[in-house]
C-alpha cells in the first residue's frame, strides 16, 4: 500500500513540473505573440503611408504582377 502512495507522489510531482513548465512555454508565447501583433500593426501603417505617399487609392493586395 505504501509503495503505491509513493508511486503516486511522484507521478503528482511529476505532473506538477510538466503544468510549471507548459505554464512557462504559454507566458513566453504570450508575450511573443504580442510582440508580433505590435510588429504588425507598425507593418500596416507603414503601407497605409507608402500607398498614401504613391497617391494611390487602391491596396497593393489589388495590383496584378506583370506576369499575369
Amino acid at each position: 500500500m505504501e509503495s503505491r502512495i509513493t508511486e503516486l507522489e511522484i507521478k503528482v510531482a511529476l505532473q506538477d513540473d510538466l503544468l510549471d513548465a507548459l505554464n512557462r512555454v504559454v507566458a513566453e508565447q504570450s508575450l511573443q505573440i504580442s510582440r508580433l501583433q505590435q510588429e504588425l500593426m507598425i507593418l500596416a501603417g507603414n503601407v497605409r503611408t507608402l500607398e498614401a505617399d504613391s497617391g494611390r487609392s487602391s491596396s497593393l493586395r489589388d495590383e496584378i504582377p506583370p506576369h499575369y
